[in-house]
């Protein structure tokens, strides 16, 4: 993949610099030399990131190449702005947004290029791939799926945006022809054959883990990921900025990233 732009490195603005996320991704670009994080804009700063910090992004005049986002729904509608004006490439990895900036987001892409995805891990959008050539074989074959999703016990959505995601990918198979259903526990019936079972598990300081399992008559097939720490998110976010600079106005996901890296 070629991530030079002219002669110097990718040049990045992180937006959400000084949250969790954004410091993580600050410390992968200081090591990685096809990119360089050029500002932060972030409601908090106390001086001690090595370049300059925007409290609103209105207020950034720095030049970038792409910027990254991981800051909270309430910053995204100024950032989208931001970034149509500027005509400047986002990595969007906020979530939670509502389906009013989903619109937005798709009226945004219209003007300058937008990359989403409901989790940066290359890992999870590899296997997202993988589950839709998984399901178009074995679910016509008989084979129930369940997804077991586990998380840390400050998480406080259920279930996880990745599980629903994978779901998702599933069911695009079947022209969405699955329901989904999250508790069985007030219902007394055997399990119906056009369902998929989200289930989530909450304790301790688990980052992430993702089983889909495909359960047949005497063999069971399971497809497992898991995140060790939050890097491999961040990781994914600067392999989406180095991909996503330079390209034309338009949605993008991980699976155009991945693509592009096989």
């Amino acid at each position: 993949m070629d991530t030079k732009k002219g002669n110097g490195a990718v040049k990045i603005i992180m937006h959400g610099c000084n949250g969790k996320m954004g410091q993580v991704i600050s410390g992968l670009i200081a090591s990685d030399g096809d990119v360089r994080l050029v500002a932060g804009v972030d409601a908090r700063d106390d001086g001690h990131n090595p370049y300059p910090v925007f409290r609103n992004i209105r207020d950034c005049d720095v030049e970038a190449d792409c910027l990254i986002d991981f800051s909270a729904p309430a910053a995204v509608d100024d950032m989208l702005d931001y970034c149509v004006e500027k005509k400047l490439p986002c990595v969007l990895c906020t979530t939670g947004l509502s389906e009013a900036q989903q619109k937005r987001i798709a009226e945004a892409a219209k003007q300058t290029a937008i990359l989403k995805s409901a989790n940066m891990s290359l890992g999870i959008n590899l296997l997202f791939k993988l589950l839709k050539e998984a399901a178009g074989v074995l679910a016509p074959a008989g084979f129930d799926m369940e997804i077991v999703e586990k998380h840390h016990n400050l998480k406080v959505d259920a279930p996880s945006g990745t599980a629903l995601a994978l779901a998702d990918s599933i069911n695009e198979e079947f022209d969405n022809g699955y329901t989904y259903v999250f508790d069985r526990s007030a219902r007394r019936e055997k399990r119906p054959e056009k369902e998929i079972g989200i289930s989530a598990v909450r304790g301790g300081t688990i980052v992430g883990e993702h089983d889909v399992i495909f359960a047949g008559t005497d063999e069971v097939v399971t497809f497992s990921h898991t995140a060790y720490s939050k890097a491999i998110f961040g990781r994914g976010a600067v392999s989406a900025a180095k991909f996503l600079a330079g390209k034309p106005a338009g949605e993008y996901g991980m699976c155009d990233v991945i693509d592009e890296l096989i």
